[in-house]
């Protein structure tokens, strides 16, 4: 009876859950069935693989606190397209619960959700397709449960996260109104008003609006109830009024962040720690309060991960103190943290290189340049800026070092004999002391390896290595072999050991001496003939060390360095000049591209102690009072007061007196048109003759390498390609920052050594022409040729040929005619103008192709094109 009893009671349970799985029936026993089932088991695993989801994008979400935090700490890739499938597979497991729970235990009965847990299921769908980043796809899950499940509890939380999602659509406006609206529901808790009021601030940072922002953000900060957000906020307040320049209220939430101390992430206190830094007051600010907050944070083992950020902001505080060796030790400490923030060690980087800079040493500038360059992001401003100041400092090192060692080369030539002998004595004393520290480093290293070698050889038979020795790398000085380290495996095998091996030869050689290659090598007699070989080996090594100690090394003479020093007047010219030359462009450069006016100031005012030529005092003098105008008015003035008194009729006194006047017709720009219009007409003799005035007049403007690039076209057009290379190379030598000098100095290395290789052809050509030289440009022979032609073309109607004159030399030009299919057609047109009545050109023609005849225009070398070519 028992059995029985157990047999229909497993009937009735059994037909009891085949009644609670349907989803048909509107029971209470149903309802609660699949609530239960969605939420504590289904959707249960979602929410796992939901959090796990956003963990692992969060932490692979680095914050860049050198600009203001977003709002939503998780951002997305812009450039990602929406894909079908989840790239992330713990979004795609949320999505596949989330969906089976709407497939299995959705109760949509009468038009109704019966199942209280399909609007959380809903929920996590959107959630996941947002985190994933289907922003349509999400969109459409949380409207469906705004439009089916009106009364649902999660319906505030939905609306916000469809406003989250039209916000990453780009719908900013439609956000903050719907979010407005949002507001104004009396029964939002204190956590769903915050996220209102975030959401509703980042849509009014994306469009613009920062005043609304911070309205906003302030009400999201003092209604979240999670600690991780009010930091987030506050962080995000401070940096916004930082950024409106704001002092004291960007303090006030730093202080806000700090305040919260572990009760958030510890980043938002440290990185607020360093912007408080960067808004410290140096005027008035107390260095000790400072030095002593930022000293305790360092000490603190706590603080480790963030050294970085601490170290680079104690380097900016003695940088800005100009404690340059403080500021040096902890942007390197900063450096060594090998930090995950790309724009610090960038910073870092850059500022050492500053550093550099201002202290003249412009080599090593230029390599922390290079590293600030390697962190920096290609795309940004700042790497365009320090790129460009990168290829500046190039001239600036070229020119300091001309500018270093011909002042030295002055210095020491202009002493009398005996200070200039006593200057190089000295300068030999410290050689021989960086000799001799050198030679002591070296022995010590030499010991360190013997050292080594003989320590790790506890067992030479089985290749055993001496712990002590392991790990110790020897020290930078000078060459070394690293020994083996702990981690490294090493053989047993005598011979495969190379340090054993070298153990063991020296050990040979000390007790056996230096044998010969032979059979009986232990025998005494032999043994004894190769120690008296190897004395007599040492004696005369010893011989030849003390003939060596006995004579003094060239360079510990002073006759080696007077040797050296120019003797001629002229060479000292050329140094001189040199030397000025490179003044003169470092003022400019520290002028015009670094805004260094120091410096710039510093150069020009020593050129002009130096007694330059003439074409280098006005220009100085003008740059000079350009300088002192922004630095120093009243040395501006005297500057001024200089160039009208000395120089009254300079083209400088006359636009320090009419400043203010605009004489277009006039200015630099239009008078170079007018020259470079005369050019393009060929009046190259024209051009030629008031060139260099016009270089004299406008010593110092920018306009200058116009008009030596200039001048250097037209002395091809009328010398050639020599004439136009020399042409070149002096506007790239001598203006190498202008656009001018840059081009002429491409064109140098790319077009000129193609033109060079040029060489005429004896090949078949199928454009020819018959070339007329004019000596002496005789107008008379020249108007009877070009008559003559033109009645040949009227008569003969040669539509197809054509005529030129052109320019060949400054003595010397050309009549051409063109359109000449061959050779021989060429040849026979130019007998019928030879011996034609009705023409009579008795000139002597010259037939050439037109290949050839572009070389002999750019080359100049009619008279070889016309020389006999020997068989």
């Amino acid at each position: 009876m028992k059995k029985n009893i157990l047999k229909y009671s497993f009937v009735f349970a059994f037909l009891f859950f085949l009644i609670a799985c349907s989803t048909k029936n509107n029971t209470f026993v149903n309802r609660n069935s699949h609530a239960l089932s969605t939420k504590y088991n289904i959707l249960y695993n979602g929410g796992i693989g939901l959090e796990k989801g956003l963990k692992s994008i969060q932490a692979d979400d680095h914050d860049n606190f050198w600009k203001v935090l977003p709002i939503e700490k998780m951002q997305f890739d812009e450039n990602f397209g929406g894909e079908e499938k989840a790239k992330n597979p713990d979004f795609e497991l949320a999505e596949t619960k989330a969906t089976k729970a709407i497939q299995k235990h959705s109760m949509n009965i009468g038009g109704r959700e019966r199942n209280y847990q399909i609007d959380e299921a809903y929920l996590m769908l959107g959630q996941a397709r947002y985190y994933d980043q289907r922003f349509i796809p999400a969109i459409e899950a949380f409207n469906y449960i705004l439009y089916k499940y009106p009364n649902s509890s999660n319906i505030y939380t939905a609306k916000i996260w469809r406003e989250k999602t039209n916000m990453r659509l780009g719908n900013d406006a439609l956000v903050v109104k719907n979010i407005k609206l949002l507001l104004k529901k009396a029964d939002l808790n204190k956590q769903t008003f915050a996220d209102a009021n975030a959401l509703l601030a980042e849509a009014f940072l994306n469009l613009e609006e920062k005043d609304s922002a911070v309205a906003r953000l302030r009400v999201a900060e003092q209604f979240t109830r999670k600690n991780e957000e009010r930091a987030r906020y506050r962080f995000i307040l401070g940096q916004m009024y930082q950024e409106h320049e704001k002092r004291d209220s960007a303090i006030y939430f730093y202080d806000g962040v700090i305040d919260l101390n572990r009760k958030a992430d510890r980043k938002y206190m440290m990185h607020a720690y360093a912007k408080k830094a960067q808004l410290f007051d140096y005027e008035n600010g107390n260095d000790t309060i400072f030095l002593k907050i930022y000293n305790k944070l360092t000490k603190d083992r706590e603080n480790r991960p963030y050294y970085d950020v601490l170290f680079y902001e104690m380097g900016v505080f003695y940088d800005k103190r100009k404690n340059k060796e403080s500021a040096l030790e902890f942007y390197n400490k900063s450096l060594r943290r090998k930090s995950k923030d790309p724009y610090l060690m960038a910073s870092a980087y850059r500022n050492i290189g500053n550093m550099y800079f201002k202290n003249t040493d412009y080599t090593m500038a230029a390599k922390y340049y290079d590293s600030t360059l390697v962190k920096l992001d290609p795309k940004t401003r700042e790497y365009a800026f320090i790129e460009k100041n990168r290829k500046n400092l190039d001239n600036v090192i070229k020119y300091e070092a001309i500018a270093k060692r011909n002042d030295s080369i002055i210095k020491v030539y202009n002493l009398p004999v005996a200070e200039r002998k006593t200057y190089f004595e000295n300068y030999i004393a410290e050689l021989k002391k960086k000799d001799e520290a050198k030679r002591l480093l070296e022995e010590k290293e030499k010991e360190k390896l013997a050292n080594i070698d003989r320590n790790s050889q506890a067992d030479p038979g089985n290749g055993a290595v001496n712990p002590q020795s392991l790990g110790k790398a020897p020290d930078m000085g000078g060459p070394s072999i690293m020994p083996p380290s702990g981690n490294d495996a090493v053989s047993t095998f005598y011979f495969y050991n190379p340090t054993t091996v070298a153990y063991g030869k020296l050990q040979f050689k000390k007790m056996w001496g230096n044998r010969t290659v032979g059979g009986n090598w232990r025998l005494a007699a032999l043994r004894s003939a190769n120690d008296a070989a190897m004395n007599d080996t040492i004696s005369s090594a010893d011989i030849s060390n003390t003939v060596n100690d006995t004579i003094v090394p060239e360079k510990y003479t002073t006759a080696f360095y007077e040797n050296q020093l120019p003797t001629s007047v002229p060479v000292m010219d050329s140094i001189g000049k040199e030397r000025n030359f490179a003044y003169y462009q470092l003022g400019l450069i520290y002028k015009e591209k670094f805004k260094e006016y120091k410096l710039a100031s510093d150069k020009l005012e020593q050129l002009l102690q130096n007694n330059p030529e003439e074409k280098l005092v006005l220009p100085a003098m003008y740059n000079l009072y350009k300088i002192y105008e922004i630095t120093d008015p009243s040395k501006a003035a005297e500057i001024k007061s200089r160039i009208t008194s000395t120089y009254p009729n300079s083209r400088y006194a006359q636009i320090l007196n009419k400043t203010g006047t605009d004489d277009s017709d006039s200015s630099p720009d239009h008078e170079y048109k007018k020259w470079y219009k005369l050019f393009e007409e060929e009046h190259f003799d024209e051009v030629l003759a008031n060139i260099d005035n016009l270089i004299n007049q406008y010593s110092g403007d920018d306009i200058v390498s116009k008009y030596e690039l200039l001048k250097a076209n037209t002395l091809g057009k009328v010398y050639g390609l020599e004439a136009y290379k020399k042409g070149l190379e002096n506007v790239a030598d001598n203006y190498p920052n202008s656009e001018e000098g840059k081009s002429a100095r491409e064109i140098l290395e790319k077009q000129v050594p193609v033109l060079e290789k040029l060489a005429f052809t004896t090949t078949d050509a199928r454009n020819w022409k018959i070339v007329y030289a004019i000596p002496n440009n005789d107008l008379k022979t020249l108007k009877k040729i070009e008559e003559a032609i033109k009645v040949f073309l009227l008569v003969e109607n040669f539509e197809r040929l054509t005529t030129s004159f052109d320019k060949y030399n400054k003595t010397e030009s050309f009549v051409a005619i063109h359109g000449l299919k061959s050779e021989a057609y060429a040849r026979d047109v130019a007998g019928v103008l030879r011996d034609d009545d009705k023409y009579k050109i008795a000139h002597p023609a010259i037939i050439i192709s037109s290949e050839n005849y572009k070389i002999v225009q750019i080359k100049k070398n009619l008279d070889a094109y016309l020389t006999p070519k020997t068989p």
